[in-house]
């Protein structure tokens, strides 16, 4: 099966919530655990065993496994191998954009079946121009993986660039969903190629409704502790709401460390936005 159609089965078995794994200083303190590669692995594991079976995708946030160096390395690896033990979709957050054999290597260890960090989908970034991240899409749909680009980020820097007008006279977030959508055409369901669009972004005027529907999922963090509601989803996307993967982390993860809170935290997302479409 490829990588939409494995996401749309489990949404439609476990309901749309991917729960983000962030193992930050501050949550791993909260938890009682040391900020260590011992205290990553339980913060990770517990996690996980909590909102197995609830969360249809699971997306660690690389760089808060990297800050422990190898070591941390490693449990991102033992993470990922127990999210494909228990049938968990995998979104590595690694947020990846270069250039010609650099980019291709970053496929070769997220998206290239046999890799030890081989996952199910990871995100990138496009500033480098759509077309550098061929080689990554590519090599993702040649796996039956997927591809999450950035169009439209809540951070308040964003709009600098991805508001900007091309020569095309289209605004740089409106050319990546675009370029998403050409990628999908054709795609029987649900396509592969995926784009990220903020849950609380205001669009500029050339990004609509129309522009949102990519024929692919849209993953839309920022829900819960960061502002973004069900209301704003549905103000945003109207009716591309059908393929959107909301995305909660600090909502679902102050719950921790006890796992039945973390279980009815994850319900509770997943029950607020149960009537999406």
């Amino acid at each position: 099966m490829t990588f939409g159609e494995r996401l749309a089965d489990a949404v439609e078995t476990r309901g749309r919530l991917c729960v983000g794994i962030d193992p930050h200083p501050g949550l791993l303190d909260d938890w009682g655990c040391t900020d260590s590669a011992v205290g990553l692995e339980r913060f990770a594991m517990t996690a996980l065993e909590a909102v197995v079976g609830i969360a249809a995708v699971v997306k660690p946030q690389s760089a808060f496994f990297e800050r422990h160096g190898s070591a941390g390395i490693a449990v991102l690896e033992r993470l990922v191998a127990a999210c494909r033990e228990q049938g968990t979709i995998v979104l590595l957050d690694a947020k990846r954009g270069d250039i010609g054999s650099t980019v291709q290597a970053y496929a070769e260890a997220y998206l290239s079946a046999g890799s030890p960090l081989a996952v199910d989908a990871v995100t990138a970034s496009p500033f480098l121009g759509v077309g550098s991240l061929d080689p990554l899409i590519d090599t993702a749909l040649a796996n039956d993986a997927g591809v999450f680009l950035l169009a439209l980020t809540s951070n308040p820097e964003g709009p600098q660039v991805q508001h900007a007008i091309t020569r095309q006279g289209t605004t740089v977030a409106a050319s990546v969903l675009q370029a998403v959508a050409a990628r999908n055409a054709g795609s029987h369901g649900l396509g592969s190629v995926g784009a990220v669009v903020g849950a609380t972004v205001e669009c500029p005027p050339d990004v609509s409704v129309d522009t949102l529907d990519v024929g692919g999922p849209v993953l839309v963090p920022g829900i819960g502790e960061q502002g973004g509601t069900v209301d704003d989803v549905r103000r945003i996307f109207g009716r591309a709401a059908r393929h959107v993967l909301p995305s909660s982390s600090r909502q679902v993860l102050r719950a921790g460390p006890d796992k039945h809170r973390l279980r009815d935290a994850a319900l509770r997302a997943v029950e607020s936005f149960s009537k999406l479409g």
